[in-house]
């Protein structure tokens, strides 16, 4: 396909800077998201395993009825029926206190009939990988975070259009081209290419449902502006499922967990119920939500039916899978792309490898610019001195993006060897992280982007060689265990630690055989702000 040289040019502008703009925030967001993938075997690989009986579900009216005896204060509550209906852990009740303490209460049945009550102390691994996916990790106001991603976002979007074009005009030739050569930068052009264009659908619809999930806020305010005149929470209140039901508060006696189980499956066969969820139980305006997924259609994570508590009467199915409107339907179909919930385990795998393959499409996506602006600056005045924009983006390209892998990776090992030792592991997992993460910036800083290269990817396979190494110790050590089961955690830990150790390695021999007028090339003749290596790129000169 033949595009004058004049539009290539302007598109190849615009996607470097778009790129440049967004590709550490990016970065971020797409290796945390491949780890949101994971995030329930994160928690149990770092969670201590209990010795507990399993109790059957025909014990969970006995589980309702004795806790709110015993808090009767606490109306609103989450019954887990999974984990019983495959009889691999005891019921358990769960309901937050937030006016006090965010962490969660439980409490589970003993064979006598009693009733214990405690609080979690989950681990929060989940909760940190997927605030680093949502906000890039901005502390404070979770909006502003939310926000930035999704400009960021926007111009993700800008940036995979203006690729695929700058590309059209090689495309036959170069489709599916991975050159192998001494020249390196051509090999990682290639490959950043390559990655592009085989997981642009998964791409675009990333960058266009995460802009919606970031900027919603925003979207929405302008609608209720434009559209609805000030009035789109009366228009939202009037159509929600809740509507219909009844305000009495006076005391009713609620259906057995089984029968709404029961009315489900008539419902749904299909349906696959995971949890059962109250509000205002005991009272008039009792209501249950019946979670679950099921496979054969697209939902958010999982969906639900609303039901009367006292009745059992259906009230609401617009978010059950397979009873949904066309614009329900359209909606849960967009979140379940982005969080790829469907398909099963093909698919979980399939999206935790292409997260992280855009991670690498951001990382080299820097690494390349600053090599060809060098090339390019050569060919004219010979050998060239790097920029300080240059330099700084080098640094921040090295610090931001393996902070984030040594954080993330340091932080999970560390959880197990915490867990049970601490009182808040939540706060325990965020304060390692961004010790780490803004450490390692503060590192790459210090030492210039050649140098601090290396040494973080040494850190970062150090950090990610912990987890399993971490596992083995459990054999010895009374203070850890073996996670049952989770051995894939340690497997694809050990891959990702001996993928960075040879980075690192590979990054080492740079440094003696790179051009010396390069960021990434390590030289005493030159400032120690811009001696280096890079652990990707080694253009053949």
């Amino acid at each position: 396909m033949a595009i004058r040289t004049d539009i290539v040019r302007i598109y190849r502008q615009v996607h470097t800077w778009t790129g440049i703009l967004t590709g550490l925030i990016l970065f971020v967001c797409f290796y945390a998201g491949a780890l949101t993938m994971f995030k329930e075997p994160l928690e149990r690989w770092i969670t201590p395993p209990v010795a507990v009986t399993p109790a059957t579900l025909d014990r969970a009216e006995d589980l309702v009825a004795a806790t709110r005896a015993l808090r009767p204060e606490v109306r609103d509550f989450t019954l887990a029926v999974e984990p019983a209906l495959a009889g691999e852990s005891p019921l358990r009740l769960t309901w937050t206190e937030e006016r006090f303490d965010p962490a969660p209460w439980a409490a589970t049945l003993a064979p006598d009939g009693s009733v214990a009550v405690e609080q979690l102390n989950p681990s929060g691994i989940g909760l940190l990988v997927d605030f680093l996916h949502r906000t890039v990790g901005i502390p404070g106001d979770l909006d502003i975070g939310t926000t930035v991603t999704g400009v960021a976002s926007a111009l993700y979007v800008v940036a995979l259009v203006s690729g695929v074009i700058i590309l059209l005009p090689s495309l036959v030739k170069d489709f599916l081209i991975l050159r192998v050569t001494r020249n390196v930068k051509r090999m990682w052009l290639d490959a950043h290419n390559l990655l592009g264009l085989i997981s642009l659908p998964f791409h675009l619809v990333m960058a266009l449902s995460a802009v919606v999930f970031g900027l919603h806020d925003h979207i929405y305010d302008t609608l209720d502006r434009m559209v609805y005149g000030g009035q789109m929470r009366a228009v939202a209140a009037a159509s929600s499922p809740f509507r219909t039901v009844s305000k009495d508060m006076g005391p009713v006696v609620m259906l057995p967990p089984k029968e709404f189980l029961t009315r489900v499956h008539s419902l749904s066969p299909g349906f696959q119920p995971v949890s059962l969820e109250y509000h205002d139980a005991g009272t008039g305006a009792a209501t249950v939500r019946v979670w679950g997924h099921d496979p054969r259609y697209l939902v958010r994570r999982e969906g639900f039916v609303l039901m009367g508590a006292a009745d059992g009467r259906i009230i609401d199915t617009q978010y059950m899978p397979g009873h949904q409107n066309g614009w329900s339907a359209t909606v849960s179909a967009f979140f379940a792309l982005h969080f790829g919930t469907f398909g099963g385990g093909i698919v979980r795998w399939s999206y935790f490898l292409l997260g992280l393959a855009g991670a690498a499409l951001f990382y080299t996506g820097n690494l390349l610019w600053i090599e060809s602006r060098r090339r390019t600056e050569r060919q004219a005045k010979g050998p060239v001195e790097q920029s300080r924009a240059t330099r700084l983006l080098a640094v921040g390209t090295v610090g931001v993006c393996l902070g984030c892998v040594a954080g993330l990776s340091l932080t999970i090992a560390a959880g197990k060897w915490l867990s049970g030792l601490v009182d808040d592991l939540h706060a325990w997992h965020w304060g390692i992280y961004y010790a780490a993460f803004l450490g390692a910036c503060t590192w790459a800083f210090l030492r210039g982007a050649a140098r601090a290269g290396v040494e973080l990817l040494w850190a970062s396979a150090v950090a990610t060689a912990a987890i399993p190494a971490t596992s083995l110790l459990g054999l010895v050590l009374p203070g850890l265990w073996l996670s049952g089961g989770l051995i894939g955690v340690d497997l694809v830990a050990l891959v990702g630690a001996l993928a960075f150790a040879a980075l690192a390695r590979s990054a080492e021999r740079r440094a003696l055989s790179g051009p010396r007028d390069s960021v990434w090339a390590a030289t005493v003749a030159r400032p120690k702000s811009e001696m280096g290596i890079h652990p990707l790129t080694h253009p053949a000169e």
